[in-house]
């Protein structure tokens, strides 16, 4: 296994241990490259809203090692007898007893009360073993973090919307706070578009903005959404590089407000 500059961590109060990419399962990347991604560490495995079958396939390929990865399963349901169905659908598709988060989706409001006892009853009923909440709302983070049955926070933060530093990364609990996970690192594709960077400046790589993003301590695991191998391959090597010195931080802000 390639000796990796960013280290793995612990996700927050869940006490598991993760590597700081996470692989989505939304946009096409083949088995064989999640399988590798794994053996190179990365065990982060987020099982979405597109379930794409080459991912259900490398899942259940990674089965023997189930206690070395950490399964996300996601349900947008706003109602509970649907998001019992959706993670028991998901779970027998995957051939898996249980997921280790499941992730309530897309909450740009108060999360529902059923939703919550749903969810609940999902963990006692050992489905899952730890909630998650996504959100859009950057405002909202804080609250959440602070509700002691969201273990796992998922938000967004990239170079063109880096407004979690003033918004989230200040407020968050100083001891026992929850995993934090953010995605669209590229600005969904905005950031590695030439168009709008200054004929003097680099284009920033996709490996570049997981950089940026993984400079944040607050954040534990940064999502990629790979389409193919060589994609997954770029972002792992956002892994091997490590930290941005300050000049390349500097240099992904003024890239980032090109984009803002």
């Amino acid at each position: 296994m390639p000796s990796m500059a960013f280290e793995e961590r612990t996700l927050g109060r869940t006490g598991l241990r993760v590597a700081r990419l996470g692989v989505a399962a939304s946009y096409g990347v083949p088995a064989a490259a999640i399988e590798r991604a794994f053996e190179q560490g990365v065990n982060y495995l987020y099982w979405g809203s597109l379930r794409r079958a080459a991912f259900a396939q490398a899942l259940r390929n990674l089965a023997s090692h189930r206690d070395r990865f950490v399964l996300v399963v996601e349900s947008y349901s706003r109602f509970p007898s649907l998001l019992r169905l959706s993670l028991e659908r998901a779970l027998r598709k995957l051939r898996m007893e249980h997921a280790d988060i499941l992730l309530l989706g897309l909450w740009n409001k108060e999360i529902s009360g059923r939703i919550l006892d749903a969810s609940r009853e999902l963990r006692d009923r050992g489905l899952v073993r730890f909630l998650a909440v996504s959100t859009h709302r950057r405002p909202l983070v804080p609250q959440l973090a602070a509700n002691p049955d969201i273990d796992v926070l998922h938000f967004r933060y990239n170079a063109a919307h880096p407004g979690a530093e003033v918004d989230i990364f200040p407020r968050l609990p100083a001891t026992a706070r929850p995993g934090m996970v953010s995605f669209t690192a590229t600005s969904w594709g905005q950031l590695l578009k030439p168009s709008r960077i200054p004929r003097a400046e680099r284009v920033p790589t996709a490996s570049d903005c997981y950089r940026f993003v993984l400079a944040r301590p607050e954040v534990d695991v940064c999502l990629t959404g790979p389409a193919n191998s060589a994609q997954l391959d770029e972002a792992l090597r956002a892994l091997q590089l490590g930290p941005m010195n300050p000049e390349e931080l500097a240099w992904m802000r003024r890239a980032g407000a090109r984009h803002s």
